[in-house]
């Protein structure tokens, strides 16, 4: 059915747990996956004459970014690694994630987007907006929205 899956993370740990979902739905389809982290573009400081002597260079941010995307997409790599199901992990830049992962899935040949959902509802979500929102309304390929149900608090 899917041969090409897209498993976004940002690093935390519910996006993790929705990577590892994604990785057996993987497993079980015999797909490969794409693994993707997207890290905003750098930013020149603004409202200062002087660049500060601490603020980072661009090949600097851009090497902290890479560093970082390979240590968010390393649970994603290894999970497929146990399951073996084969992955490529890829770290892009972009202002706007919702769309370069809708780009990164096109340009990449994937046929499926599997991402999680915070779970943010009414004012929360309308102020906020959502990456998995903004993937939904733009993709026009299929997209997996994975959601972590809440254990109930036991006393």
């Amino acid at each position: 059915m899917y041969r090409k899956i897209l498993i976004t993370t940002d690093g935390s740990a519910v996006s993790s747990k929705t990577a590892c979902a994604g990785v057996a739905l993987a497993e079980q389809l015999g797909a490969e996956v794409l693994a993707v982290f997207v890290a905003p573009e750098y930013q020149y400081p603004i409202y200062v004459e002087i660049i500060p002597p601490s603020y980072p260079s661009e090949d600097e941010y851009r090497a902290a970014m890479l560093r970082a995307g390979r240590e968010h997409t390393k649970d994603v790599v290894e999970s497929c690694a146990r399951r073996n199901v084969r992955c490529e992990a890829l770290t892009t830049f972009s202002e706007s994630a919702a769309l370069k992962i809708v780009d990164v899935a096109e340009n990449n040949a994937c046929d499926l987007i599997f991402m999680g959902s915070h779970g943010r509802s009414g004012w929360g979500q309308l102020l906020l907006g959502s990456v998995t929102n903004k993937v939904l309304s733009h993709s026009r390929i299929p997209v997996l929205v994975h959601r972590l149900i809440k254990e109930p608090d036991h006393k």
